[in-house]
């Protein structure tokens, strides 16, 4: 596995694909039919366990048509102490559009907080009551604790897996042709079984993976057989990996692998984004009907076409392999010291010695900096995207060196003249020790820097807001994000954002 691309899911299939292009599938979305029902229906299918990496090991022909015209990408999960690299988590992250510490489901015994931040299928029900809505599900939890609710039609066979599997396509499909869904989420879960019992490297596997893509292909051409009139969107994603030899729960980056294949209205051909997120999924399903989340639901995912953009991602070029952390495969092109345009790092108390790749701020993706260090809660960095910022004292440390990590990162001067308060904003993991000090110092027209901010916990991922008041005088500001200790962890910061109070 290459750098992490990140996740946000849909898709279509071969022989439709041309169908689709015909019925206009590719315009922008339209409002509701004469019918009441959305003229854009939406597809969601989860293939259980389905390890990207081994696609190409398996007869995979939809899959295979649809990353070569649609849209793929790739992104790792979080782990323990946030959650297990689980199907309740997983399926629990795709339905709500939240990660697991929002929706608190944490493993297979579920639990969690539906009530506020309920499931994609639940929305839908409140703000397009008129939609026809089905979730077909092969493994029964997923019914049993309502991670899909709300849709009109519930259907969990009983039964062997891959038996329950053809039901389960069986049924979506005489819908698809017969009646007239909106939205629909299918399970498939015998990759997954097939997983545990065989691992990911034989015959069964990639047998099982081909059956999956075989059951996705009838979906697909049930909806190629369909009216013209229709704009159809489908995501196809998966909520865990596994290690080879099978099984998942765990921290390593072949259980934490997903990825996402999409092609619908609006959703570029041919893209492999970075910066995709397994929440990706519910987000793109509002998108894609026409509906604008309220900024209540706190969803944490973003519709598949927009991109992070803050300057960060601008450094993929300059990406580099690694240098002196052996552990990370060679091909792996994750980290760079090099500064986007406007920002700077401040290395000149900086001790000597250390790790070459965190000698100082960094600039790093997920799928090079988590693979690092192992169960030290790199896996959290889950509000991340594409390439983040990263002072990480902890793995610099692990190598001989003197003297003590003492970094600052500089952001750009942003214009401030005639306002009384601006509000910096921006994504943030941070692990604190005693002796460590992280500081948010703010300088105006260059002056020097006072600070604004001191962190002295442990921040999880997520949006860090500080307002600072304006002085009279000031035309501009640049903010310093300043990381000290002898014996230090780390801190993370992307999406850097200031703004107007």
């Amino acid at each position: 596995m290459s750098e992490t691309l990140s996740r946000r899911t849909v898709l279509v299939t071969t022989a439709s694909a041309a169908a689709l292009a015909a019925t206009g599938s590719f315009a922008a979305p339209a409002s509701a039919s004469a019918h009441g029902r959305s003229r854009n229906k939406v597809l969601v299918v989860g293939m259980d366990g389905l390890c990207h990496d081994r696609l190409d090991r398996a007869e995979t022909p939809h899959i295979d048509s649809l990353i070569a015209g649609g849209t793929f990408g790739t992104s790792l999960l979080y782990a323990r102490p946030m959650a297990n690299t689980d199907s309740g988590p997983g399926w629990s992250t795709i339905s709500c559009g939240v990660w697991p510490d929002k929706h608190r489901v944490t493993d297979n015994g579920f639990g969690g907080d539906y009530g506020t931040y309920p499931p994609f299928m639940t929305r839908l029900a409140e703000v397009r009551p008129e939609l026809s809505t089905y979730a077909g599900l092969s493994w029964t939890p997923l019914k049993d604790h309502g991670t899909f609710a709300g849709a009109k039609e519930i259907y969990a066979p009983s039964g062997a897996t891959l038996e329950k599997d053809r039901l389960v396509t069986r049924r979506t499909v005489r819908l698809l042709r017969e009646e007239e869904p909106d939205v629909l989420f299918v399970h498939l879960d015998n990759t997954d079984s097939v997983a545990h019992a065989s691992g990911v490297d034989g015959a069964d596997y990639f047998r099982a993976v081909a059956t999956a893509d075989e059951l996705l292909g009838e979906m697909l051409d049930a909806i190629a057989s369909r009216s013209d009139r229709d704009r159809w969107t489908v995501i196809v994603a998966t909520d865990h990996g596994h290690v080879p030899q099978g099984g998942h729960g765990g921290s390593s980056i072949d259980e934490r692998s997903t990825f996402v294949l999409a092609k619908g209205p609006g959703i570029p051909a041919g893209a492999r984004p970075r910066d995709t997120r397994l929440v990706d999924v519910a987000a793109t399903v509002f998108h894609q009907l026409g509906i604008v989340p309220d900024s209540r639901w706190e969803l944490d995912g973003k519709p598949l076409q927009q991109r992070a953009d803050d300057d960060f991602e601008a450094l993929y070029a300059r990406l580099r392999a690694r240098k002196d952390e052996d552990g990370i495969p060679k091909d792996i092109r994750g980290w760079t010291h090099a500064a986007p345009s406007g920002w700077s790092v401040i290395n000149k108390a900086m001790g000597k010695g250390g790790t070459a790749e965190w000698r100082g701020w960094s600039f790093a993706t997920d799928d090079f900096w988590s693979r690092t260090r192992r169960d030290e809660q790199r896996e959290l960095n889950i509000r991340a995207r594409g390439i983040f910022a990263v002072a990480d004292a902890s793995r610099w440390a692990s190598r001989s060196h003197s003297g003590r990590f003492d970094s600052t990162l500089v952001s750009p001067a942003y214009p401030v003249r005639g306002e009384g308060r601006v509000r910096l904003e921006y994504t943030s993991l941070y692990r604190h020790v005693d002796g460590q000090s992280a500081e948010v110092l703010a300088s105006f027209n260059g002056r020097a820097p006072v600070v604004i901010d001191t962190l002295t916990e442990d921040w999880r991922s997520k949006v860090r807001s500080v307002t600072v008041p304006v002085p009279g005088e000031a035309s501009a500001v640049s903010f310093h994000f300043r990381l000290t200790g002898d014996r230090s962890w780390f801190w993370t910061v992307d999406t850097v954002e200031v703004g107007a109070v």
